[in-house]
Formats: structure tokens, sequence, C-alpha cells
């Protein structure tokens, strides 16, 4: 597949081909919604905990006798029918990460790259760099380019004027390709790649 190249200023900057193993395979729904949900999942942080009988301070004492009292046997005040007392069956801290094959893993960034390049929502550009770190003349040239949400994959290093130019550019993000994850790319409207991108991602995925 060949794609025009553009430049940050909207200037065409030649041609590159994509490799249809990785920008041209089926697109699949399925694949997509196991990626995200396992990417949501594995960044929750399950820290939410409620206080089980062993955690609730306060006396181990029986409160009164078992028999002869005419109400209900109790066993301790830190019964969860007390104001205080512990919660049944409550939240634990634990890890809510589900498992994903790692080819399921690939073929779904593989899928989420086909389906940016085949609603034309893809942009190839020959560099992500700034001289200056300056957002306004940064947020005029994405304006140019018809952005307005826009993920941004680079090389292996982010050029550092350029992510201070659009850090606080609304729904802008950056990454490094290594970076470039299923969940990031659905959620922006337009995928910018540049060429040392394409490059990585083609090295990482063909294999």
């Amino acid at each position: 597949m060949k794609i025009a190249v553009k430049t940050l200023d909207n200037k065409e900057a030649g041609n590159i081909d994509l490799d249809d193993a990785v920008f041209a395979v089926e697109v699949r729904a399925d694949i997509l919604h196991r990626m995200v949900h396992y990417q949501l999942n594995k960044r929750r942080a399950g820290t939410h905990k409620t206080k089980g009988i062993s955690d609730v301070s306060g006396t181990t004492k029986k409160p009164y006798a078992q028999k002869g009292t005419g109400r209900a046997r109790v066993g301790s005040l830190r019964a969860p029918q007390y104001v205080g007392g512990a919660t049944i069956f409550g939240p634990v801290v634990r890890s809510h990460a589900t498992e994903l094959p790692k080819k399921q893993r690939m073929l779904a960034l593989k899928t989420a790259l086909s389906a940016k390049a085949a609603n034309g929502q893809l942009i190839i550009l020959d560099a992500a760099t700034a001289k200056d770190a300056k957002t306004k003349a940064m947020a005029a040239k994405l304006a140019g380019l018809g952005l307005t949400s826009a993920l941004f994959v680079c090389g292996e290093e982010l050029d550092r004027n350029f992510a201070l130019s659009v850090r606080n550019i609304p729904h802008v993000n950056v990454l490094p390709s290594d970076g470039a994850n299923v969940y990031d790319i659905l959620r922006h409207e337009t995928l910018v790649l540049t060429k040392d991108a394409v490059e990585n991602l083609t090295k990482r995925l063909a294999a």
C-alpha cells in the first residue's frame, strides 16, 4: 500500500510503501473489543476494600449469654448487623487483569492500524519535530492539517520541543513507537505516524 508523506506544514514529502501484513489486515471488531477490554482491565487499580470481621476494631467478648435472655444469638458486636460492624462479601484488594494471548494482542494492534488506514484516518509525517516549544504555533500547524483529535506516534524517542508544544492542546497526544496501543489509537479520530514509527511498527509486527 502506497501513501503520501506530509510535513507538519502540510506540504508533500514524497510517498511511502506500507506493509500490507501490518496496515491492510482484515478489520475484526471482536479482536479490537477483546484488546480494549484487556487494556482497561489491566489499568484498574483494584485497591477497593471493605473491613471483614477480623479487620473491625472492638471487643471479642460475647455481649450476653447464648440462652435465657429471649434475644437473638450474638457472638460479637463487630457482626455486620451492628453500626460500625463488618461488611459481608465486600470487595477485596485484587488484580482485575485478564489474560489475552500475545498473538491476539499483536493482531489487535495490526487491526487498529489497518482500520485507520482503511477509513482514511491515517497520516504519515516525515518527522514530528519543532524548533521551539510554542503551543500556539503548533496548534496552527495542526489546524492546517485538519487535526482536531489525533494521536502522534513517533520514533523510539520523542522530540522534546514537539512533545511540549502539543501537550496542552486538547484531544492531541504523543507516544513513542514502543507505546503504540490499541486503546489510544481507537479513541483518537486520526492516527499520525512518522516515517520512523512506520519502520519500527513494521519491524515489530511483521515478524
